[in-house]
C-alpha cells in the first residue's frame, strides 16, 4: 500500500479505476440540461409573442419592454441554433473518424 495515496499499486491496473462511476447519471444530466435550455428558449419566445400581442391590442404601452423581450427571444434562439450546429458538426466529425 502506498502511504501517500492510500491505494495499492494494483489499483491503477484495474480497468474500472479510470471509468467514472456515475457515467449514466452524467448523460442524463446533459439531457436534462438540454431539455431545460430548450424550454427556456421556448418560454422566451412565448413571452415575446404575448408582449407583442399585448402591444398590438393596446394592453402593453411600453414599446421598449416589448423590443427587449423580442431581442432576448431572438438571441436565445440564435444561440440555440449555433449550439445545435456545433453538435451536428461534432457528430459528423466523429462519424468520419476511421477506426
Amino acid at each position: 500500500m502506498n502511504p501517500l495515496t492510500g491505494t495499492t499499486e494494483t489499483t491503477f491496473l484495474n480497468p474500472t479505476f479510470f471509468k467514472p462511476a456515475e457515467a449514466k447519471i452524467a448523460g442524463a444530466g446533459f439531457q436534462a440540461f438540454l431539455q431545460q435550455s430548450i424550454q427556456q428558449v421556448d418560454q422566451a419566445q412565448k413571452v415575446s409573442d404575448q408582449m407583442t400581442a399585448g402591444l398590438i391590442s393596446g394592453r402593453v404601452e411600453n414599446v421598449h419592454e416589448v423590443m427587449i423581450a423580442a431581442q432576448k427571444a431572438s438571441l436565445s434562439l440564435d444561440l440555440t441554433m449555433q449550439v445545435r450546429n456545433k453538435m451536428v458538426e461534432a457528430y459528423q466529425e466523429v462519424m468520419r473518424m476511421q477506426v
